[in-house]
């Protein structure tokens, strides 16, 4: 039986050493299982602590995904398993480990090189958002798509989205619109743009390379080092056009800066337009859950002066509360189990998503501590 996550490491001319990891199921396009969290979580403090280990390499086997996104087909049993209305103790354990994964990522020590080749989505996204270096492929396809799910763009998209140019994560979150390389680089989800082919050659430059010791004096000549190399890397590499970029102004005017209803009534006449790009996005939205939109404007309104930590825990709440309602499971179930595409939304619209209702994902469900207090 093949391992879940693939963990080597090899020799640089310094005599001291880079990890690498490499999600290891392109049958389901490396979606995140909570196997592979457990695997990447003890090796990634064992290299953190390891004074012979100066930088990671994170990567995805198979050459069509990084990481399609989190195993929600395990939760989509999970949640048919549990007492109706009642939060699986599986979930609650998946969101935890997953997101202090994605958390510690964000607060390595050490220069993280993640490998953002094929699809990317969702999970994937939060694993490749914190890394110090973030490249994209000419093939890559990213998106936050849970809309379409009956969920809301979480490990940490609640930091991330409200981080990128005007209110392009707004846009996203709605939306779940598809992004190539150029369009990752102009949101701030990645740095560099290299073609796939040249990642044996990475690791080639990176084993030829002499590295400081990976002290905190060290970290930002090591940094700067590893940045040249991907520079370098990326020099000659074809970048295709970006429609995010493109169409910015437009976005902005479309998101504006009125209330949901106005939004989402600017986004349904989108669906009509003529290119065929923002018509897919303002599709998309007319199809998704509008518990999944009412969730991301919440977060949106609640989340813009958080810590990362807070984030974190705020989004561990929501989560957690959505695999206790309908919609989620519905979601996965229409995508993934039954595949017929024709989700059966528990409220029809916006104006019929009770207040109540988004309230109650924000309330704790276990007792104690928070899981994620530790954070921060």
């Amino acid at each position: 039986m093949e391992d879940c996550v693939i963990l080597r490491e090899f020799a640089t001319a310094c005599g001291r050493r880079f990890g690498h990891a490499t999600l290891n199921a392109p049958k389901s396009l490396n979606a995140l299982s909570l196997a592979m969290i457990d695997r990447l979580a003890p090796q990634f403090e064992a290299w953190a602590a390891d004074p012979d280990i100066v930088g990671v390499l994170l990567d995805g086997s198979g050459d069509k995904a990084f990481c399609a996104g989190g195993d929600v087909a395990a939760l989509y049993h999970a949640i048919q398993a549990a007492a109706p209305g009642e939060a699986p103790a599986e979930a609650r354990a998946f969101f935890e480990r997953e997101y202090r994964l994605d958390y510690r990522i964000h607060s390595y020590p050490k220069p993280i090189v993640c490998w953002g080749h094929g699809i990317v989505m969702g999970g994937g996204i939060g694993l490749l958002a914190g890394a110090s270096h973030r490249v994209v492929t000419p093939k890559t396809r990213m998106a936050m798509p849970e809309i379409s799910i009956g969920l809301y763009p979480d490990v940490g998209g609640s930091w991330f989205l409200r981080r990128m140019p005007g209110r392009l994560g707004l846009f996203l979150a709605l939306t779940g619109a598809q992004l190539n390389a150029a369009d990752a680089r102009f949101a701030g989800l990645a740095d560099f743009i290299v073609t796939d082919d040249e990642r044996e050659r990475l690791t080639a430059l990176i084993a030829d390379t002499r590295w400081e010791a990976p002290d905190s004096d060290a970290s930002p000549a090591n940094h700067a080092r590893l940045g040249a190399l991907l520079d370098r890397l990326g020099a000659t590499c074809a970048v295709p056009a970006s429609p995010l970029r493109e169409h910015f102004d437009r976005i902005e005017t479309v998101i504006g800066h009125d209330g949901l209803a106005d939004i989402a009534r600017r986004l349904a006449a989108l669906a009509e337009d003529a290119d065929p790009w923002l018509a897919s996005a303002g599709k998309t939205f007319v199809r998704g859950a509008p518990s999944s939109a009412q969730l991301s404007w919440a977060l949106w309104q609640r989340t813009r002066h958080l810590s990362l930590a807070d984030v974190f825990r705020t989004e561990f709440h929501v989560s957690v509360a959505c695999t206790a309602h309908g919609d989620f499971a519905e979601g996965i179930r229409a995508l993934l189990i039954d595949k017929d595409r024709n989700p059966r939304w528990q409220h029809a619209s916006l104006a019929e998503f009770p207040e109540e209702l988004i309230e109650n994902h924000f309330r704790p469900r276990y007792e104690g501590s928070h899981p994620l207090a530790d954070l921060g």
